[in-house]
């Protein structure tokens, strides 16, 4: 039971992560200094896609399920519902680069937004 509920605890947090490398840029918008941590973290997610490596939080959530006694990515909300949107079905290479090229063009238009903004206030001073 326990490795159960930590692999749902992996998997929330590999859930964020990619939430944080997709989205983060728009919080750097309101809270500048995220972007510190954020385009790094943009950076290391699109290289994922680009490369096609895995990340190291996959093999762990697996390891977890398999001690726990699952097969896969069976039962509960969490399994049901983020397992799918982090290991969609069909996911090639091509989509993986396709992936890896969103993830740097949403970032690339926030963080220009981001940058013109900081020359607006920087104006105003």
């Amino acid at each position: 039971m326990w490795y159960r509920r930590a692999a749902d605890a992996v998997l929330l947090i590999h859930f964020a992560f990619v939430a944080f490398v997709v989205l983060g840029g728009l919080v750097a918008l309101r809270w500048r200094r995220i972007a510190w941590i954020h385009i790094p973290v943009a950076l290391y997610g699109a290289l994922i896609e680009f490369v096609g490596f895995v990340c190291p939080l996959t093999p762990l959530e697996n390891s977890l399920r398999q001690r726990g006694g699952e097969l896969g990515y069976r039962g509960g909300f969490v399994a049901h519902y983020i397992t799918r949107l982090l290991y969609p079905n069909g996911l090639t290479r091509g989509i993986q680069y396709e992936l890896g090229a969103l993830v740097l063009a949403i970032n690339v238009a926030v963080y220009v937004l981001w940058w013109r903004r900081g020359q607006v206030r920087a104006s105003r001073v």
